[in-house]
């Protein structure tokens, strides 16, 4: 069997957002009080102006830590984990309800299509108290792959 040799591609802004539109798994890393990292596992997704999105609720450590620090940093995955990944890191901000909606409601489209009832989920959004994590990309790395270098892989 042949071994899968690790790879670092340097991609452009545009590159970047088509990698990353069709994954929705990320980790985002936040920043504690005491300084040490706080990740999580989300469902994200790209907005219509190329920035980063997370649905959450107000009271999550995330958003607590984002309230603090806005720097964050971002490892989207692929849907099977041996396939590449990209870190993304930029500065978070936190939009609220009522004004969350409509931002929700794009999240929702840019990852799933449309909704059979928009109304039912601005509803749901609202009663389930939902804000929306929104992060401006500053800077990314490579898209990666993890595996041999590529002089093992020819062994």
């Amino acid at each position: 069997m042949a071994r899968k040799i690790a790879t670092n591609i340097e991609v452009s802004r545009k590159e970047l957002l088509d990698f990353i539109r069709p994954r929705h798994r990320a980790i985002l890393a936040t920043t504690r009080r005491d300084g040490s990292p706080q990740m999580s596992p989300n469902t994200m997704g790209v907005d219509d102006n190329g920035r980063l999105v997370i649905s959450t609720y107000p009271h999550r450590v995330k958003v607590h830590n984002i309230r603090r620090n806005p720097s964050v940093s971002v490892c989207v995955l692929s849907d099977d984990f041996g396939n590449e990944w990209v870190q993304v890191y930029g500065t978070a901000e936190i939009i609220e309800l009522p004004e969350a909606v409509e931002p929700l409601v794009e999240y929702y489209r840019n990852i799933a299509g449309e909704h059979p009832d928009w109304d039912e989920y601005r509803e749901a959004m609202v009663e389930q108290g939902k804000c929306l994590i929104r992060i401006e990309i500053e800077s990314w790395g490579p898209v990666a792959r993890g595996g041999f270098p590529a002089h093992l892989a020819e062994d």
